[in-house]
């Protein structure tokens, strides 16, 4: 093997040259995007259900389509087997989904359980299929009170974790209790153009990654490691 002069450390075989070229996308994509939408509330009058709603209808005028999972009935994580329906109904949403948005109220200055159990869920690995990586995602949340960015601080933190391409705007609503109507639909205002920003480019950035995440999610790291596990299988079976 011929090392590389100044980069002594690594194996020119497993090193990725990027190009342009390579970037081009690859596979069906004559469907309409595909977004998994999450929230984190179980109230009946839920301001972040209302606002994920509300994306949702502007999503769909971009050209999504949009799924919304209920969060109702979907136990804590580790509480049952992986085999139950909600489990299995959202892991099965994330597969589906090419890229996610997630709104949580904030709750003594954090995502609430609801909206991180579900996060919980949702494996880094499913039978060597990542339902997360790679997907894009938006974050928003809603506040009681005055404006705060805890929790979609916390979500971005989440987001990376769960290896998705968070985007970079974002939507924090404050005294969001003003912000809808009595039918839950939310008010003009500066906010609501917010919203519209963030699901702007949550769509461009999915129709930019989508056919290209393959490629781009593809890591010398992880190239060199199925290498030595290649190896290793061999000298086994000798």
């Amino acid at each position: 093997m011929n090392k590389l002069p100044d980069l002594p450390n690594i194996d020119p075989e497993r090193l990725d040259l990027p190009t342009a070229a390579k970037l081009e996308p690859v596979g069906d994509l004559d469907h309409p995007p595909r977004i998994l939408m999450l929230y984190g509330s179980l109230r009946e009058r839920s301001f972040s259900r209302f606002l994920t709603f509300e994306a949702a209808r502007i999503l769909e005028h971009f050209g999504a389509e949009v799924k919304i999972f209920d969060p109702a009935e979907l136990p804590m994580a580790g509480s049952v087997p992986e085999t139950h329906p909600k489990v299995v109904e959202l892991r099965a949403l994330s597969l589906w989904s090419e890229g996610q948005v997630w709104c949580s109220p904030e709750r003594h200055g954090a995502v609430t359980a609801v909206m991180k159990n579900q996060i919980d869920w949702i494996p880094l690995d499913q039978g060597g299929v990542r339902p997360s990586q790679g997907r894009t995602l938006a974050v928003m949340q809603v506040c009681g009170g005055s404006q705060s960015f805890n929790v979609v601080n916390t979500l971005r933190l989440l987001g990376r974790w769960m290896r998705m391409f968070t985007i970079p705007n974002q939507s924090s609503v404050p005294m969001a209790y003003k912000e809808f109507d009595d039918a839950g639909r939310m008010r003009p205002s500066a906010y609501y153009d917010r919203v519209v920003d963030v699901m702007e480019e949550l769509f461009k950035f999915t129709l930019l990654t989508r056919g290209r995440t393959d490629y781009l999610i593809d890591r010398y790291s992880e190239r060199s490691e199925r290498a030595r596990k290649a190896i290793d299988r061999q000298i086994v079976k000798l």
